[in-house]
């Protein structure tokens, strides 16, 4: 029962950290998360399995106290009698004998009809005045506990931007208890030692329920010690602050996080907030563990962080088509190019010019960039600037995953030139439109497919990973409906349990 119990304790832990972050604390109140974690009854049960058969295969043996009680029998005088070494040494759980009920109040985690076995040692004295000296004797004894039942309810709070693990309430009641002695006269003391049930069964349940109120502490502690953001790379991580306190409801906990992303190794750098996420999920009617529903803000936030990074700029020195990176290729496109600079190799620099704004509908994703393409000549290994054309590119886009990470692809729709600036006379900007279609379909597109397909980090569960996993759209957010599976060589579940046990806390 132990093991089943703490399995569905560290397994609140697992769901408390997502992507194993958790907030740095103050700075928040009044803000809301743009990222919006549901799990469902199904991510409980997946949880809190995995986490069992770890704490089964790793929990040690549980100590209990002495016990020891004095009485008098008569004709035969003064009785002292000792039980210790008191082990709870095995367990046996049934498979369908707990669960973890999310409700108004907090989780109730609830086991029953667990069995368990105890060892021990016995060891009587007495002394009566038949008999001038103390008669001792002492053997070995073993309990089998049956019917053993144990619940805990748990809250999470958000203290301070720190989630907690509060006990409501924790109990537990043993049904039936059996001693069989061994060893000494044995036969000769089962009746009496009968009396002592109560008190083993006493002892059993205090035992447990402190081992799990010092559990509980312990956890706690680890959880304030985990971070507060993951890293995508070194441009930009993802805030996965904790907003309020988790809504509990029937056969769910969701979680609201921050989402946004911000620069590197820096707080948080938005001097604007997007608008006020409604928070719309669409998995209700799916047998899915988890559902994530992620703002478009998320995605505006990205863009606006590699933008102030400075990293959506590119030039372009390959073409498929060479020919249109040197001055002849141009010559009848804008002759005044040629007759200035002939035969001279050039380049393409494109700069972007406001992050893009990217929309999130039910009827697919969309974005605008705007960007300058400066065209440069290169002289006597010196770059010209010579003319600058202003592009508005809009792009539609599609959604995937890549493992765990949400990856995307987009596609180029269509895009206007205007020219800004020109050092060799006036072109119309239809004449260049085939070498900007090149540009963007065969270097620009391509390019920000690649990285996104290596995809973005979602705030799951550190240790797991997402499988089964079916995305929708939305009036401005995107939802994944995913259940959750071990990542390979990974078990967070092992690595909690481990760390607790160099605390000792099992």
């Amino acid at each position: 029962m132990m093991a089943r119990r703490w399995g569905a304790l560290l397994l609140l832990t697992a769901l408390s950290c997502l992507s194993s972050c958790l907030p740095s604390p103050g700075g928040d109140e009044g803000k809301k998360g743009y990222i919006w974690a549901n799990v469902t009854q199904e991510g409980l049960d997946f949880a809190k399995e995995v986490l069992i058969r770890e704490a089964v295969s790793s929990l040690t043996a549980l100590h209990l106290p002495d016990i020891s009680r004095s009485f008098r029998i008569p004709f035969v005088g003064g009785v002292e009698a000792v039980f210790s070494c008191i082990i709870l040494s095995h367990l046996n759980l049934s498979s369908s004998s707990s669960g973890a009920h999310p409700g108004d109040t907090g989780i109730a985690i609830i086991v029953t009809g667990a069995t368990a076995n105890i060892t021990m040692k016995w060891r009587y004295t007495y002394s009566s005045w038949l008999i001038p000296v103390d008669v001792s004797d002492e053997g070995s004894a073993s309990v089998r506990v049956e019917g053993m039942q144990a619940g805990i309810t748990l809250r999470i709070e958000n203290h301070d931007g720190f989630l907690k693990l509060v006990v409501i309430d924790c109990g537990s009641v043993i049904e039936n208890i059996f001693i069989s002695l061994d060893g000494g006269a044995s036969w000769f003391y089962q009746g009496w030692v009968d009396a002592f049930e109560e008190q083993i069964r006493s002892s059993v349940e205090t035992a447990v329920v402190k081992r799990i109120k010092d559990g509980i502490l312990k956890i706690n502690l680890l959880l304030a010690r985990l971070p507060s953001e993951i890293t995508v790379d070194s441009v930009a991580s993802l805030n996965v602050t904790f907003m309020d306190d988790p809504l509990m409801a029937n056969e769910t906990v969701g979680f609201e996080i921050d989402g946004l992303f911000t620069e590197s190794n820096m707080s948080y750098s938005f001097t604007h907030r997007f608008g006020h996420f409604q928070h719309v999920l669409s998995c209700e009617h799916s047998s899915k563990m988890l559902g994530i529903s992620v703002d478009e803000a998320v995605f505006n936030s990205a863009s606006d962080v590699y933008f102030k990074a400075g990293v959506m700029n590119w030039i372009v020195d390959k073409l498929p088509d060479q020919s249109l990176l040197n001055t002849a290729g141009w010559r009848f496109i804008v002759p005044q190019l040629y007759k200035k600079y002939p035969n001279d190799e050039m380049e393409l620099t494109i700069s972007v010019t406001s992050p893009p704004l990217i929309r999130i509908t039910a009827g697919g994703i969309s974005s605008t960039i705007s960007a300058d393409m400066t065209i440069d000549v290169i002289e006597s290994n010196q770059i010209i600037p010579v003319a600058c054309v202003y592009m508005v590119i809009s792009a539609s886009g599609t959604l995937g995953m890549s493992g765990s990470d949400l990856a995307g692809e987009v596609r180029l729709d269509g895009f206007t030139l205007e020219l800004k600036w020109s050092d060799v006379g006036n072109f119309h900007m239809y004449l260049i439109q085939t070498v900007v279609r090149v540009l963007l379909k065969d270097v620009f597109i391509p390019y920000v497919n690649t990285r996104l397909s290596r995809g973005f980090p979602l705030p799951v569960i550190h240790g797991f990973a997402l499988t089964n996993s079916d995305i929708s759209l939305g009036d401005s957010n995107a939802v994944i409906c995913t259940d959750l599976a071990s990542a390979p060589n990974n078990s967070t579940s092992a690595k909690i349990i481990s760390s607790l046990m160099k605390q000792r806390v099992l």
